[in-house]
């Protein structure tokens, strides 16, 4: 990997294609695990769940239920640097050099979360960055790396992207989905491009970039791993709970 080239279009467009990271045998066995998960035959202690709307509505997702019970149609779980495999991704050596070269040698995890859209669609996400005050953090992370676990087409409800929008930096202080006025501003419908990818892919995703993703209608699942990393010095902020404390990463 040429990652000073990667990083140049990273820098420029806020976004990034790394090609194909992740072979079959490791695909396979994530694809086993993200289910097993799911519905409930592999219980990790500490894995955060959001279930999808029956709507298929961003704003009809009910917050704080966690667990429900055995389903495909989690819309996401966080905290996957609890298993194993999952972890193995977050450290692959082919993204390591890359991570360090752009945030240092001391490299921690701000999240590891599983995207998922079920074969029966999922939830439409709006535009939206990945950053603010919500975040908790005393700096904005910059550098995500998204890993396609299945096929994901347009179809399907690919990641879609306003090239260049990141340069403005955040559109609100707490950061989110993005504003409609905002948007009309920046004239994101006529902007965005869709950035599809094939299963073991990776993409380089800046936090502010300007991003959605649409719902899958390929009667296949569609599961995209996030992993956004940032500086070891960076301190959690939050006043009504403890601190937290960061997973290290690239520590082998």
């Amino acid at each position: 990997m040429d990652v000073e080239a990667v990083l140049a279009e990273y820098r420029a467009h806020g976004f990034a294609r790394l090609g194909p990271v992740l072979d079959e045998p490791t695909l396979l066995a994530l694809r086993a695990r993200a289910d097993a998960i799911m519905l409930g035959e592999v219980v990790i202690p500490g894995l955060f769940f959001q279930h999808d709307a029956t709507s298929g509505r961003y704003e009809d997702l009910e917050l704080g239920r966690g667990f429900i019970g055995p389903s495909l149609d989690y819309r996401k779980i966080e905290k996957l640097e609890l298993d194993p495999l999952f972890r193995g991704v977050i450290a692959h050596p082919t993204v390591e050099p890359l991570v360090r070269a752009w945030i240092g040698e001391d490299v921690v995890l701000y999240r590891s979360i599983l995207m998922t859209k079920g074969r029966d669609g999922g939830t439409f996400l709006p535009f939206h960055q990945d950053g603010g005050n919500f975040w908790g953090v005393d700096r904005n992370p910059d550098l995500q790396i998204w890993f396609a676990i299945d096929d994901a087409p347009t179809e399907a409800g690919c990641v879609e992207i306003v090239p260049g929008s990141h340069v403005g930096g955040l559109a609100t202080p707490l950061g989110g989905v993005i504003p409609a006025d905002v948007l009309r501003a920046g004239d994101a419908e006529a902007r965005v491009i869709p950035v599809p990818a094939r299963a073991g892919e990776a993409i380089l995703i800046h936090n502010h970039v300007w991003h959605r993703s649409g719902q899958n209608r390929t009667g296949k699942p569609r599961r995209g791993f996030s992993v956004c990393y940032m500086p070891a010095s960076t301190r959690c902020v939050r006043k009504k709970r403890a601190p937290r404390q960061f997973f290290r990463v690239f520590t082998g």
